[in-house]
């Protein structure tokens, strides 16, 4: 696997390739060791910031639960919640997003942090699920929206061994839709923001 990693160095993404690009506004972390730092965020077509009061919400609802985890931020788009994950004590993120021009700007706010436990992959999330699986502790699943990309994640994180015994995973998808996702998968919590629908699932044990 090909990672760039953060040595010196959310929204969601898959924003289209050769669009301009420019910086558009900031990035508030909102808890954790880079508490109130901003980091600045691309204007990119598709790349979809997590609001703040979903993030926080998010996050209250993990808790304590991040300390020593492995976490995986699929669809990373800006990052901001795999940074968020990295602030509060998460072990090792790893960041997946196509467009590598959106990729290398996680890479650069990593970089500012000097968040060396963050690892980011500019590839197809599908793809980076085609492949040896790795379990994570926490999953962060923020596909496009309209794309019929949320189950297929789910199936692969559930089938190729991506998920360890209790993982818990994130879903955000567009508020019309109902996600089929695997039956062993307990809905923990869920809320609605705009247009979206915010689900964190309990993995139990098959």
């Amino acid at each position: 696997m090909t990672r760039q990693r953060s040595s010196i160095s959310r929204s969601r993404s898959s924003a289209s390739r050769g669009a301009p690009s420019r910086q558009t506004g900031k990035l508030r972390i909102i808890g954790g060791d880079y508490r109130r730092r901003q980091l600045p965020v691309l204007d990119r077509p598709g790349l979809r910031p997590t609001p703040d009061r979903v993030r926080e919400t998010l996050f209250n609802w993990l808790g304590q639960q991040l300390y020593g985890q492995r976490v995986l931020d699929l669809f990373a788009g800006t990052g901001a919640l795999g940074i968020e994950a990295l602030s509060r004590g998460a072990a090792h993120v790893d960041f997946v997003e196509r467009d590598s021009t959106v990729a290398a700007y996680i890479t650069q706010n990593l970089a500012t942090l000097g968040a060396t436990r963050g690892y980011v992959t500019p590839r197809d999330a599908l793809l980076f699920l085609d492949q040896p699986a790795s379990p994570y502790d926490l999953v962060f699943l923020d596909p496009p929206f309209h794309q019929t990309l949320a189950s297929p994640c789910c199936n692969a994180l559930e089938q190729a061994g991506w998920l360890s015994k209790d993982a818990m995973i994130y879903l955000e998808t567009e508020r019309t839709l109902t996600p089929a996702v695997p039956a062993n998968w307990q809905l923990h919590r869920e809320t609605q923001a705009g247009e979206s629908t915010a689900r964190l699932y309990q993995r139990q044990t098959p």
